[in-house]
Parts: structure tokens; C-alpha cells; sequence
């Protein structure tokens, strides 16, 4: 399984309000194509994310995510709850995230990454850093090397 955080992950942390009061991000395209890919070959999606908001519902729900969790900047309850809910051991997932509040997922699932433009301190637990940053490509990458060689579980 594939699980990602959002905001630096599938975006570039950028933010902006649009007409209407609501909070808009931008998504890449290849990472879609990327989340779309894995999903085609077996591999489960879920997202877990401090947010909620309607842009990444949407997001979401067009990849065709199988979890999506929301809300919590403390992301470990959601992360047992994908956990028992899938079926799904947690060596035999990967997490993407970018900032303190992934480092405890990072360090709990088989293979934790992150991107280049993360805080250091998740530079310094994750097993693989990104070559593209996030929201530009970073999701793609992963997918891609996901795809090619699998992940070993550090466990």
C-alpha cells in the first residue's frame, strides 16, 4: 500500500483563497498518472492528511484513493485505523510525508520517503528522499520506483 500526506507531498505547500473563501492547491498531473498506475497494478492508496479541505476531497475521490483520512495533525490514530481497516501490515506499506508530524509514520511503515524540500528532521529519518519536490513530480518518482524495484521493509 501506498499511503501519502498532502500538503508538500501531492502540492507544493502553497496555498491560496480563492473568490468564494476557500483554501486551493495545485496538484500534478504525473503524480495523478503515477497514483493511477500503482493502483492499476494491485497496490491500495490511501491518504492521510492534517487538512480537510474540499480541493483534496476532490483530489481524492478522482484518483480513486481506497482510504482517505483527514483532519489530524496527530496522524497515528488514522494510521491504525488504515491499518485495521485494510488488512494491511504495516511493513508492507510506504509513507510519503514531508513534516514532523509524518515522522512517526515515516519511521513505523516498511519504506518511508520523503522530498528534498522537507524539514530536516524527516530528511533524517526517511529512507529515501526525492529527486522532484513535492507537488511537482516527487509522488511520480515514487510510483515509478515502487513500480520498478518494490521497496524493501526495513524491518
Amino acid at each position: 500500500m501506498l499511503v501519502l500526506d498532502v500538503d508538500g507531498v501531492l502540492t507544493d505547500c502553497r496555498l491560496w483563497l480563492d473568490s468564494n473563501g476557500e483554501w486551493k492547491r495545485f496538484f500534478s498531473i504525473r503524480d495523478g498518472v503515477g497514483i493511477k498506475e500503482i493502483a492499476a497494478a494491485g497496490y491500495k492508496t490511501a491518504i492521510i492528511t492534517g487538512s480537510s479541505a474540499t480541493d483534496i476531497r476532490a483530489r481524492a475521490k478522482s484518483l480513486g484513493f481506497d482510504y482517505f483520512y483527514e483532519g489530524a495533525t496527530d496522524k497515528l490514530p488514522s494510521f491504525e485505523k488504515l491499518i485495521q481497516e485494510s488488512g494491511i501490515k504495516k511493513e508492507e506499506m510506504a509513507y510519503v510525508g514531508d513534516d514532523i508530524f509524518d515522522i512517526p509514520l515515516i519511521e513505523a511503515v516498511g519504506f518511508g520517503a520523503t522530498v528534498p524540500d522537507a524539514v530536516d528532521s524527516v530528511i533524517d529519518v526517511a529512507q529515501y528522499v526525492t529527486k522532484r519536490p513535492g507537488g511537482n513530480g516527487a509522488v511520480r518518482e515514487i510510483c515509478d520506483f515502487i513500480l520498478k524495484y518494490g521497496f524493501y521493509s526495513k524491518t
